[in-house]
């Protein structure tokens, strides 16, 4: 399965900004060892549920130490048996933009 999912605190630095709340989250994901990918807006992970889901909690749970409030966005594709989503699904759009 794959998951994007977006943490946001309620409280921010002195400039507005989050970074260094989402920066904890992410590295959460990267010690996960699961396959993933970080933008702008979303981080995706890719595993099986328990797994993926486990790792969400921990990054909600990390921001939440120093943050009252956190907000979550969470999308799920959800294709029991598929693997290597995470670049596959892009690699069939970018082939179908070559036709």
């Amino acid at each position: 399965m794959l998951v994007a999912f977006s943490i946001s605190p309620s409280s921010s630095d002195d400039t507005g900004g989050v970074s260094e709340a989402v920066a904890a989250a992410v590295r959460v994901v990267r010690a996960s060892g699961l396959p993933h990918e970080t933008t702008s807006m979303f981080t995706t992970i890719e595993g099986e549920w328990d797994e993926v889901m486990a790792v969400v909690k921990q990054a909600v749970d990390v921001v939440a130490a120093t943050s009252p409030r956190v907000g979550l966005v969470l999308k799920a594709d959800i294709r029991p048996g598929f693997t290597g989503e995470l670049t596959a699904k892009v690699e069939r759009v970018e082939r179908a933009l070559e036709q």
